[in-house]
């Protein structure tokens, strides 16, 4: 499902301007990525977290070089389902 089908989908649901939801749709996500860039997690009760995982300085090999070297520590983004979310998943797509 892309974004312009979630948008449609909003839209149809809640007889709202699809402009209007896709202002909304963008709002939000860029809500959760400054958030996200400021190392704070966002929690969607019922639906998920977004996580900033954090990322140790680990050493790595450039095969086409043959070549050591450091990646440094990094942050990065990562999303974690809540149970509710998983368990709904895992029923639809048995049926």
């Amino acid at each position: 499902m892309t974004k312009a089908e979630i948008v449609a989908e909003i839209a149809n649901k809640t007889n709202i301007e699809k402009l209007a939801v896709q202002q909304t749709v963008e709002a939000f996500m860029d809500a959760i990525k400054d958030a996200m860039a400021h190392g704070e997690n966002v929690y969607l009760r019922g639906f998920g977290s977004f996580i900033v995982k954090k990322r140790a300085e680990k050493t790595g090999r450039n095969i086409s070089k043959n070549t050591t070297i450091i990646i440094p520590a990094h942050n990065i983004p990562s999303f974690k389902p809540a149970k509710v979310f998983v368990n709904e998943v895992k029923n639809k797509v048995k049926k």
